[in-house]
Formats: structure tokens, sequence, C-alpha cells
């Protein structure tokens, strides 16, 4: 991994875990820290599963050890190779790489079929056939043991019943098979909980060979002891879910016995990060895809300009804890807004262009002015800005009736400064028939050439950015915000398709930008002066068609 990309993990409680199992030795001993990524390849990667991966690959990282990216593929219902090479583009993208360790859950499908076979000879698991309404009547409660007319089924009927299941002669939900554990235990998940049951649908590798599929408790563990996982890091609502996760390593002849420690997801106010309804927000067409900017998918971010670093560093600084929090989208875009500031290039951008016309400025004249590229680094060097009698300046700067302390363009109102050029004064404009200003025109300093403020002279007005008329260059301007305006678009009885924002994009054609942005291309950012940070359109954005989407703001209403 790029040493700049590296991840710089705190200590946390995993770390603590992991610590005390390697200082007491037994099972551990000797043994490398051996940790996954098992995503399920159903949807697209989102900010949540940047924390898991940063945890996963992190750990691994901290410890010298190793981290697997395996496919949760045992559910083919929404599964496909799309998400599959999503999920690796994003993964690289964070700065992580699994080596050869690559794997699908759906490699195991034959042994796990073979533990649970074992499980049935114990007398530890029976085919039952309780339909789905029946198995919610009969799952008891806190008072009430679950039961099933099934559970004594003898051992030799079980095993014909589950090789016929899979031999595809029953059709969906006949039969299931199910752990037998406990129908009186307080954990639900320990009430003779299903672990295969039928479906018969195409399988995104597997094809048509199988028709029953293991439920995801009993495939994890699976799946991480046959990897030799030491260390199973999963979210905080698999905590119930251990004893299961344990009773399958102890009732399984499995190669190892990996532990599992769960940590609070991320939570992100103004956004939803349900897979289930991103897929809605994408299929309904709510937006225009997965990459949507103001989708808080990985894919998404990064088109709007969001860098690895910045979301390392979000994560980082998130902490690692087993407390449920929400965390504000503000602290994201902050972390982005520190990172793009000392990286980003400055340039000027007119977003909204009105002509203004230097009327004491010699016709057919113009002249460069050299400005630094980013003042944090030197090493970025200088550029060019050419300067004419016509320059585009945005047309939030002037007014021609001024309100009170207004300090910008209007008709003999205070000397401004061109950023970089010269000092003008404002004489007067020009509007159309329907009233709106087609020009502005003002007058200049011939001795205020490079308008730095450091000269010495004070001027009442403000400093203001423009785009040489001459050499400007079009391009579309992508503002974007929440997705939602509500905070918590999916708390409570909220339908959360009911809180979107109607204002979360705008988009600006005819903007004017410095030449030197003809060429720009993805994932190119820059901090367009006094606007905020914006980034190539990594699909849109051509030659002759530039496209930039304003990752943020500048203004920083994170308060710590």
């Amino acid at each position: 991994m790029p040493e700049e990309l590296k991840p710089t993990m705190t200590q946390n409680f995993i770390h603590d875990f992991i610590d005390e199992d390697i200082a007491q030795g037994g099972q551990f001993q000797g043994m490398t820290v051996h940790t996954r990524f098992p995503p399920e390849p159903n949807g697209y990667l989102h900010i949540g599963h940047a924390k898991a991966i940063f945890i996963d690959f992190g750990t691994a990282e901290k410890y010298g050890g190793l981290c697997n990216l395996r496919m949760d593929d045992t559910n083919p219902t929404k599964e496909d190779v799309e998400y599959v090479e999503a999920i690796q583009e994003d993964i690289h993208w964070l700065g992580y790489d699994w080596g050869d360790r690559f794997f699908y859950a759906s490699d195991y499908f034959e042994k796990m079929y073979e533990y649970a076979v074992e499980l049935i000879k114990k007398g530890l698991a029976y085919v039952c056939e309780l339909t789905p309404e029946e198995f919610k009547e009969y799952r008891g409660d806190v008072n009430t043991p679950a039961r099933s007319p099934w559970r004594d089924r003898p051992i030799e009927e079980s095993l014909d019943l589950f090789a016929r299941m899979r031999a595809g002669e029953f059709p969906n939900g006949k039969y299931t098979l199910r752990a037998k554990i406990d129908l009186e235990s307080g954990n639900f998940n320990m009430r003779d909980p299903v672990i295969y049951r039928i479906n018969h649908m195409h399988h995104h590798r597997q094809g048509d060979k199988w028709c029953i599929y293991p439920m995801y408790d009993f495939a994890h563990p699976i799946e991480d002891a046959l990897e030799g996982i030491t260390h199973s890091l999963c979210s905080l609502e698999f905590e119930d879910h251990r004893p299961l996760y344990d009773w399958v390593i102890a009732n399984c002849p499995v190669p190892a016995k990996p532990r599992q420690i769960e940590f609070a997801r991320l939570g992100i106010n103004y956004t939803v990060m349900s897979k289930r309804k991103l897929r809605q927000l994408v299929e309904e067409h709510r937006v225009s895809g997965w990459d949507d900017p103001r989708m808080p998918t990985l894919c998404g971010l990064r088109r709007r300009g969001y860098t690895p670093r910045s979301i390392r560093n979000f994560s980082e600084r998130n902490g690692v804890s087993k407390a449920a929090s929400t965390v504000e989208f503000a602290f994201l875009e902050h972390c982005l807004r520190e990172d793009l500031n000392d990286v980003a290039q400055r340039r000027m951008a007119v977003l909204r262009p009105v002509k203004l016309v230097i009327t004491n400025y010699p016709e057919g004249q113009s002249e460069t002015f050299t400005v630094e590229n980013n003042p944090n680094r030197p090493e970025d060097g200088t550029r060019e800005v050419t300067f004419s009698r016509e320059v585009y300046v945005e047309a939030e700067d002037f007014l021609e009736t001024p309100v009170p302390k207004y300090k910008r363009l209007y008709p003999d109102g205070p000397e401004c400064r061109l950023k970089g050029a010269y000092l003008i004064k404002c004489t007067g404009c020009k509007k159309d028939e329907d009233g709106n200003v087609t020009e502005i025109y003002a007058t200049y300093d011939p001795e205020s050439r490079g308008g730095d403020p450091a000269d010495g002279r004070k001027v009442k007005g403000a400093t203001i950015h423009w785009v040489d008329a001459a050499t400007a260059v079009d391009a579309e301007i992508r503002l974007y915000d929440n997705l939602f305006s509500d905070a918590e678009p999916d708390a409570g009885d909220k339908n959360f398709l009911d809180c979107l924002n109607p204002n979360s994009l705008e988009v600006l054609t005819g903007a004017k930008v410095e030449r030197c942005l003809a060429d720009a291309q993805a994932p190119a950012s820059f901090q367009f002066l006094r606007q905020g940070y914006f980034c190539v359109d990594n699909k849109d954005s051509r030659p002759g068609h530039l496209v930039f989407n304003r990752s943020v703001s500048l203004k920083d209403s994170f308060k710590f």
C-alpha cells in the first residue's frame, strides 16, 4: 500500500481483545492475525462499508497480518457480477489489497452441505416442514418456548429428505433444514434456527447446480473457519448471533475456531444506508444511478470528488466502539475540505457569468498575470492567467441599487479588486428589454497592476474573481446538496422517499472557467476561488463538454 494511503489506526477495544488473545496463547498462539471483509454482492458499497473495510484491513495491517476479501453470495436473489467488480474497484480505490486471498462463499457450498449432513447424523439438525406462517406461529415469545412437530423426525428420514431437497424434488418453502439447539432459549436465534432453505433460482456463479442455499448464520462461521480467520469482525447486529456462530464452530468438524467480535455500525444524518433503500432510489430513477454524486455509495462519493484519504481519515477519527451513534454529514465534508485544502490547485471559475467591460482599457490589448497554483504547496508552481478589456464576473457581484453594507460592484461604488489583476470602479451597466443586466461597465487604475492587498493600498470594496472573456472556456457546473432534507429520513414511521430534497441538484450551463481547465480530466479536483471545491465528473465530462461537480463548499459548517 502506498505510504500516503496507509491507515493510521489507533488502539481500540478490538485491538485490546486481540492483544489479550496473543498474550494468553492458547488456540491463537503463534498464529498470524487474519481478518476478512465479506460483503454481499447485491449492491454497491457505501460509506458505512468504508468503516468496516478500514477496521478489517486496518486491523490486519496493524498486526502485520492478512485480510481476505470474500463475496458472501449465499443468496442468489439480488447478486450480480456487476456488484462483485464494483466492490473490488472500491476497495482498491481506498488503498487496500487482498493479494491472492479472494474468495466466494459459494466456493464452499459442497463443504457446507457435508457439514449439514454431519449435523443430521449427530441428531443436531432435522428437516422441518412448517410453512412460513406456521413458523411464526410456533416461534413462541419470551414466556413461551418455540415448538416444531418435526423436531423428532428420524435421522434417516431427515437425511433422505435433505438429499431430495438438494436434488430439486420439492418447491420453494416446502421444507427447511433446522439446527436442533434449544427451543426454550431466551436468545431467539438459538431456537432451532433454519440453516438451509429451498430456492430454485439461478446463481451468478453456480448456475443451476444448487436449489438449496445455506443461511448466513450457518455459512458465515464455516467460511471463516475454512479460510483460517482468527478474528471475525462484524457489525453490532450480529452480537446476538454470536452464540449460534460459536455453536456451528463447535459442532462442525471445521479446521479452525475463529473469534467473533462486534463493533457499532456507522450512522450518518441526512442519508440512508440500507442497500434495499438505495436500490429503490436507483430503480425508481430518483437518482441517476448507484454512482449519483448525491448517493452515499463509494462510487458516488468518488464521482463527487471525495478522496480516499478523506474517507479513511473520517473512519479513523470516528473511532471504533460498541456504542451506536450518528455522525454529522458535515464532519465527512470537513474531512474532505481538510484534505482538498492541502492538495487541490486553485483556479478561477464564474458560475453565473455577466460580462464586465473595462472601458478605459485599450481595445485589442491583453496581458498575463502569474499566480500560484496552491499557496499551501509551493512545489505546485505558478500559472499564467490572461487579462483583457472584457472579463466575466459573477452576476451576484453587481447590484444596480446596492443594499446596505454591499461592498461589491455598483455604479459610483467603491473601488474593488479583480483578483490578482487591477483595481476597478463600476460606472454603470447595460440592460436588455426585460431589465436584465447584460453588461457591467467599469474603469481600471493602470497603476494598480497585481491587485494585491499587500501593496498597502486600502480599498473599501471586495476582491472579485473573474475569467478573461477572450480565453474563457464554457463548462457545466453541478451543485450538489444533501439528497434528503430530513436529518433522519428513515427514522420511525417515515417514508424516506417523502424526505427527498427537491433542491439536491442544481445544474448551471454556460459557466466560464480558465483556459487551462480545457483539458482537465477526472479525478482532478480544484478549488474554484470563492466558490468551493470541484472535481471533473468522471462519467459525463469530455473534451468540448466540461462538467464539474461541486464536492464541498468552502464554508465549514462542522463544529468540534
